[in-house]
């Protein structure tokens, strides 16, 4: 299971950490965020030696969902050297998560 975090966290474990990382931006009430949770939770046990993975809950982080421009749930995003990739907008197939996984 993906751990969650908040903004309190966000800029320590995902703007500096080494390891590029993979943020879930959800909430609880999205359907499509409660499709796309277990292919998340898989991923995130195949790709653990070089990701690392989060969720972060965009009603509980209000602050960290507006910095990045969510405007649609769910958003994926890669971070690497703290920098956010192109979001992969929307419930999307496992070969579109792991094409972008792939380039990192």
């Amino acid at each position: 299971m993906v751990t969650q975090i908040n903004q309190d966290k966000f800029e320590e474990l995902v703007l500096k950490s080494e390891k590029p990382v993979v943020v879930d931006f959800y909430a609880d009430w999205c359907g499509p965020c409660k499709m796309m949770s277990p292919l998340v939770d898989e991923l995130s046990e195949e790709y653990k030696n070089s990701f690392d993975f989060y969720k972060c809950n965009i009603d509980d982080n209000g602050e960290v969902a507006q910095n990045y421009n969510i405007m649609s749930i769910p958003t994926i995003m890669i971070f690497k050297n703290g920098e956010p990739g192109k979001p992969i907008i929307g419930a999307q197939p496992r070969k579109v998560l792991e094409a972008e996984l792939s380039k990192f």
